[in-house]
């Protein structure tokens, strides 16, 4: 097919609020060997976009400026040595930026096909958030059957998405949420119990529910002060997962605790990590997650959607914490 020479891009003006998110026009990018290129039908929001616009997280060298990490569309063109992937494919993939905008390249193994009963904007909010769950609670760390998990920020993006990997599992679930309406969403999604952070005491309702053992494994989005609590919480050789920081990065904590307790606490975060490790991350959940998606056990919370033009009302709607699940680009 012919494709233009120029695209509609979102551009970050300047570092600052969703109004610096402006349309603009770019090139249409080429793939290189191992890259194919996507027609983009959706893309997901995500924290680290909100984080990027701000000045705060940097794309990686040689990485666009554009924002956007995971998308969904049609394969419209291969970069030499492409053997998986055909033009007209329908695919979602993680990208390492330039997913908002109506063309996009993704390396050939961090992408995987979209399963016919699932819509393209729903396939869009799968990679960013699922494969970061999968590489922190299946690669770093692990549980069993049984086991209690602790979801902090269960109605965020990463949030629904532990609740749905830790449940599909087999693990029993407590999340934390901001409000009554949170809570019910997460004991919806599978939760076995959804504590409001801001009328209870997850360490408390954690110790209750677990009959005091604690939480195996705790997914943790939030740092700052949750740190201490979560060692707090957590049971004898309980692991920490921490994901991101929606509160600050620096806390102070009683190491005793995670001696005693003989707890890990490890972290990462998934963009920087090299084109081989996601690949690794991808074909996990390829081989372990993908057939719960294809046969509907596994399905991506929708908050809302907007039109490429408005990804900063997106961003606006992001930084309000009001959504349930995932916020979405439509081209």
């Amino acid at each position: 097919m012919s494709l233009p020479e120029r695209m509609t891009a979102i551009a970050i003006r300047a570092p600052g609020g969703p109004e610096m998110l402006v349309p603009e026009q770019r090139p249409v990018p080429t793939p290189g060997p191992g890259e194919i290129l996507i027609k983009v039908a959706a893309a997901g929001v995500n924290r680290p976009d909100v984080r990027q616009r701000q000045g705060n997280y940097p794309p990686p060298k040689g990485a666009t400026d554009i924002p956007g990490l995971e998308i969904a569309g049609d394969v419209v063109t291969l970069g030499a040595g492409i053997a998986r992937w055909r033009v007209g494919d329908k695919i979602c993939a993680l990208v390492v930026g330039g997913g908002y905008a109506q063309y996009c390249l993704a390396y050939e193994n961090h992408a995987l096909p979209v399963p016919p009963q699932l819509s393209l904007i729903e396939a869009a909010a799968i990679p960013e958030t699922f494969f970061t769950c999968w590489q922190n609670m299946f690669m770093r760390a692990e549980f069993k059957a049984g086991d209690w998990v602790l979801v902090h920020g269960g109605t965020s993006g990463i949030g629904t998405s532990a609740i749905m990997l830790a449940k599909a599992f087999g693990a029993k679930v407590i999340t934390t949420a901001g409000s009554a309406e949170k809570c019910a969403a997460a004991k919806k999604l599978g939760a076995d119990v959804a504590v409001n952070y801001k009328t209870e005491d997850f360490v408390a309702a954690t110790r209750e529910a677990t009959g005091g053992a604690g939480a195996n494994l705790i997914v943790d989005i939030v740092g700052g002060d949750y740190v201490d609590r979560n060692y707090d919480a957590a049971a004898i050789d309980g692991q920490i997962a921490q994901v991101s920081f929606t509160g600050s990065p620096k806390a102070t904590a009683n190491f005793a605790n995670l001696m005693r307790k003989r707890l890990h606490h490890t972290g990462s975060t998934l963009r920087p990590r090299t084109v081989a490790e996601k690949a690794a991350i991808v074909q996990g959940f390829e081989a372990k997650v993908w057939p719960m998606v294809a046969a509907g056990r596994i399905r991506p919370v929708i908050d809302s959607t907007y039109p490429l033009a408005k990804a900063g009302d997106a961003h606006a709607r992001m930084e309000t914490s009001q959504h349930i699940g995932k916020i979405v680009l439509t081209f």
